[in-house]
């Protein structure tokens, strides 16, 4: 466990170290924005602002005319924080795991801007002897899209820490096995293949309720964290934010907006989603998920990111401790009512 921590930590430094290159052209005002998001209905606002322009609207309201987006989809948060810190891509929408590790890695250098969505990510198992955590062997697998940091694999420190002991928060560290949420829902789908977990994210958990025999869900994020929390939000460097103010804020309108649409229209959004991932699901199941608790959580205000932080900080990870989530989040949002 400890040279996987090494491992993970060593990969982030490298990766910050190329912060320094990248922020020169990184401090230019920028035209062309490339952004990044992880397969999953929980990614919904971006869709929405993909199709339908909506950072380019607000940029041009505020006077910027030829600002353009280009998005690309990563399987996992490790791979997206890489290439912010690369410069390969000017801002992520991911977990509230990895904009806290960067933020502390870079002294402050990596902050977030909205948050775009707070839906429940569950445990899936389809092996019959495990009904909660405490049947987790030595040899059952738990995939999860980034092994240490993402939220799930985050959120399996806490609820380990709360099931068998404050020292214990690493013992299901050892089960987990990177695979993006696609990977995984295949390995599910496979009765011979060895991993029979998954803490996925919508609506992977709800095609594998559907589709896998014996699926069941065990545990969900609010079991652990005690409420919503934030799962997808822009963040970017502060030295990008510095040099682009005016793109920064058509990110906070354009997701306003988006948000806005998803309440008021949910099938046109569920088309767009379809439209843009060519996800095979049918609408009316997509729209009835979307019904279920929790799922219509789509709020720029940071949920839950307070708990995070304090864990990671408990356990080490973290080597300053925020005492507010405005620390790790531009002013841009700082009149929100987060926690």
């Amino acid at each position: 466990m400890k040279k996987q921590m090494r491992r993970v930590c060593a990969g982030v430094a490298a990766a910050v170290g190329l912060l320094a290159l990248a922020n020169t052209a990184s401090a230019q005002q920028k035209s062309e924005i490339s952004i990044t998001r992880q397969p999953g209905i929980l990614y919904l606002p971006t869709h929405v602002i993909e199709k339908q322009k909506l950072i380019e609207k607000h940029a041009a309201q505020l006077g910027l005319a030829n600002v353009t987006t280009k998005w690309v989809t990563f399987s996992g948060g490790g791979a997206q924080t890489d290439a912010l810190l690369s410069g390969g891509v000017d801002m992520v929408n991911t977990g509230v795991g990895n904009l806290l590790l960067l933020w502390d890695r870079t002294k402050g250098g990596v902050k977030g801007i909205v948050a775009t969505s707070a839906q429940p990510l569950a445990f899936v198992t389809h092996d019959p002897k495990i009904k909660s955590l405490k049947d987790i062997g030595s040899g059952d697998k738990i995939a999860v899209p980034t092994v240490k940091v993402s939220t799930q694999a985050i959120l399996l420190q806490m609820a380990s820490r709360q099931l068998f002991g404050e020292d214990q928060w690493s013992k299901l560290d050892a089960n987990t096995v990177q695979l993006g949420h696609p990977d995984a829902l295949v390995a599910m789908t496979n009765p011979q293949h060895e991993v029979k977990n998954h803490f996925a994210a919508p609506p992977f958990q709800y095609i594998e309720m559907k589709t896998v025999p014996n699926a069941r869900i065990i545990l969900q994020s609010p079991d652990i964290i005690g409420g919503p929390l934030t799962q997808g939000q822009f963040f970017t460097t502060t030295k990008f934010a510095e040099a682009n103010p005016k793109v920064i804020e058509a990110v906070r309108a354009a997701s306003k907006e988006a948000q806005d649409f998803i309440r008021s229209d949910t099938k046109a959004a569920v088309d767009i989603y379809k439209e843009i991932t060519g996800d095979k699901t049918s609408p009316e199941d997509l729209l009835e998920w979307l019904k279920q608790p929790g799922m219509m959580e789509w709020n720029l205000e940071p949920q839950g990111t307070m708990k995070f932080a304090e864990h990671l900080f408990k356990i080490g990870t973290l080597k300053t401790q925020p005492k507010s989530w405005k620390d790790f989040y531009l002013p841009i949002a700082h009149d929100l009512n987060g926690n």
